[in-house]
């Protein structure tokens, strides 16, 4: 789930649409929404945000550091002049990356799949993917590889599989899986389609793979069975 904070519903809800089309959950929020929210927000939730996106909103150079007693998500601003001054104030402040509109969706999950990578863990990078043993995922919105040729998955599936690979060598529950397909918000959806898109995600990876890559434990979650 990506969070996108200005004060514009119109700026707002356009990156949700876009985020949409490419099969990211985004949730647009003002200022004082997303301080209220942040402040409160159990960690299920925070565990679900895969990066915060800084529109015009108010006090933009404060933010990162609230953020950053809350949750380690990437983030990053989202400016529309290209003032040397404010760019670098941004940087000082701890945002991760500053993008210059206009920008196209995919770049910014290219440059938080980026952000990611940097943050380290036991997953070996490519510098375009994610690999894990046979399997690379790309958080940009393209289709995952298995061994290196195209595994064509629903976009739901292939985001529980990056989500899935992403915490690797950790268990995540339903709650967490649902708030980061789906979004904290959304209301509409019941948290148990989640059983139904991993159930068919993992008959497609052991048909592919000739065995059950992903254990789940009853009250427990799921994890990924791959060294």
């Amino acid at each position: 789930m990506i969070i996108v904070v200005d004060e514009r519903k119109l700026v707002t809800d356009g990156y949700s649409a876009l985020f949409a089309r490419e099969g990211i959950s985004a949730t647009g929020l003002s200022s004082a929404d997303f301080d209220d929210w942040v402040e409160t927000a159990p960690k299920s939730e925070m565990s679900a945000v895969e990066a915060i996106l800084l529109g015009d909103c108010k006090d933009r150079i404060e933010l990162p550091k609230k953020i950053r007693a809350h949750c380690d998500a990437p983030v990053l601003a989202v400016t529309e002049n290209n003032s040397l001054e404010q760019t670098l104030a941004l940087f000082q402040a701890g945002i991760d990356d500053v993008l210059r509109k206009p920008i196209h969706v995919r770049e910014i999950l290219a440059r938080v799949a980026a952000i990611r990578r940097r943050m380290g863990g036991e997953i070996r990078k490519s510098d375009a993917a994610v690999v894990l043993g046979p399997i690379s995922v790309f958080n940009d919105g393209r289709d995952p590889k298995i061994n290196g040729v195209d595994f064509v998955l629903p976009r739901r599936e292939r985001r529980i599989l990056e989500y899935l690979v992403a915490n690797h060598g950790r268990r995540v529950n339903k709650t967490q899986i649902f708030n980061a397909i789906y979004g904290v918000f959304d209301t509409d959806v019941e948290e148990n389609v989640v059983e139904s898109h991993i159930s068919k995600l993992r008959k497609k990876l052991k048909a592919k793979l000739g065995t059950d890559v992903i254990d789940s434990k009853r009250f427990l979650g799921y994890s990924l069975n791959i060294d």
